[in-house]
């Protein structure tokens, strides 16, 4: 991973990880005050929220959100159809806010723009959408400033509104983190999909000698999830998975540690025992229908700490159609669940590890020079996503894993921190905060 972060630093393509500048060089810090729009677009909704801060003394005054689903349609329509969605979604939004505070109508508010798509930036609030991922397949959006269309379909539906922040929620997620303890220095999500960014020196930002910033650093949006390595252990479940993907030889870190896969990894392996076998009786056919057994079910089963496994047996018989399994078998299942859980986590710990690696913070030397020894320094890596914040056995192997391979004196000043779903604060926080300093 740090061999890759290195790569891809140093070239454009150098790398299976994208390494993509976001721009912010500056992050939230408590002075910021104001009220400021956010807006995430997210795999299944668009999320719009306000946020009222108060500067050092108050932080935030106010959160309010509401999410809006997003028509399956619109995932495969065109650019317009979906940036006016977007944008009556958030007029909509404003209107009913608007008659609840005292602003004026006409008053241009500031939007962070939380976008998680790879995209080329060229500043703080622009950015080329490189390609759609999670099931986004808009092609006239590719190549396009997204910021600029939704800018675009806002004033087009007369909201008098700029994008002062557009990011990843990685980034976001980092921000906020940011804004709490300034200890923080990367963040990872780690829900359906997975990515993670950390805050880069720009002087090993090789690609963009010249660029001129306000501080010696720089958040850098990783795209993690298309890592790729030999060193990784691709078996043949992970083979057919991808081969069967609608994106194949793409996401290859994605597809062996993110929720959207360890199910679907873990049914593969039951479906081949059951060709191999009849433990799981006649309906053991079931087992044969792709994505049938999503992670969030894994996780509850591998939670079953029962002696005859009821969740287990509960799920097996409303959910794959499967009664009747025996004790032994449900012992079974549970085990193909944690063998993959473990795994992911363990593979999720190895990146974290690669970017502490990158940035001098994994312990493995910088802390003494000559005679001077300099105390290590407490490291916060913010986590967010639902794979990691509800599943408590996915949690564990990662600090087991993180611990195993810095060794326990220098896991002891890491502190990975649970976010939650707040990536709207962390863009409006970046919206404020480049509002401010524009």
């Amino acid at each position: 991973m740090a061999v890759e972060m290195h790569a891809g630093l140093a070239s454009d393509g150098g790398s299976k990880l994208k390494m993509l500048l976001t721009f912010v060089d500056s992050l939230p810090d408590g002075s910021e005050d104001g009220i400021y729009y956010a807006l995430d677009l997210g795999v299944t909704s668009c999320k719009v929220s306000r946020v009222e801060l108060g500067g050092e003394k108050c932080r935030i005054i106010n959160h309010i959100v509401e999410q809006q689903l997003i028509p399956q349609e619109l995932m495969y329509s065109t650019r317009k159809d979906l940036f006016d969605f977007i944008a009556l979604t958030l007029k909509q939004f404003i209107e009913r806010e608007d008659n609840c505070i005292k602003q004026l109508p006409d008053e241009r508010k500031e939007l962070g723009f939380t976008f998680s798509f790879p995209v080329r930036q060229s500043s703080i609030s622009s950015g080329i959408l490189v390609k759609w991922t999670k099931g986004f397949a808009i092609d006239d959006t590719v190549g396009k400033d997204v910021s600029q269309c939704l800018e675009e379909a806002m004033s087009k539906n007369g909201l008098n509104v700029q994008v002062a922040a557009l990011v990843n929620d990685t980034v976001a997620t980092l921000a906020l983190s940011h804004y709490y303890d300034e200890d923080t220095i990367a963040a990872v999500v780690i829900g359906t999909g997975t990515n993670a960014c950390y805050i880069e020196r720009t002087d090993a930002i090789i690609k963009c000698q010249g660029l001129l910033t306000n501080s010696g650093h720089m958040v850098v949006n990783m795209e993690w999830g298309n890592f790729w390595s030999s060193h990784l252990p691709r078996t043949s479940y992970d083979i057919a998975l991808d081969d069967e993907s609608p994106n194949k030889n793409d996401q290859g870190f994605e597809k062996m540690i993110s929720g959207m896969y360890l199910g679907e990894i873990a049914r593969k392996v039951l479906h081949r025992i059951a060709e191999v076998s009849d433990i799981f009786g006649e309906f053991s056919h079931n087992l044969s229908v792709p994505f049938t057994l999503r992670t969030s079910l894994m996780a509850v089963m591998h939670d079953d700490d029962s002696p005859d496994l009821r969740k287990v047996e509960r799920i097996l018989e409303e959910s794959l159609q499967m009664p009747s399994v025996s004790l032994k078998a449900r012992m079974l299942i549970i085990r193909v669940c944690d063998i993959v859980t473990r795994r992911a986590a363990r593979l999720a710990a190895a990146g974290i590890a690669g970017i502490l690696k990158k940035i001098g913070r994994d312990g493995s030397g910088g802390e003494t020079s000559g005679r001077m020894k300099y105390k290590p320094r407490r490291t916060v890596i913010a986590i967010e996503g639902g794979l990691y914040t509800n599943y408590k056995l996915f949690r564990d192997y990662i600090n087991e894993a993180l611990t195993e391979i810095l060794g326990e004196e220098a896991a002891q000043n890491v502190v990975l921190r649970a976010s939650e779903d707040e990536s709207g604060i962390g863009a409006a926080l970046l919206a404020a905060r480049y509002s401010s300093i524009r």
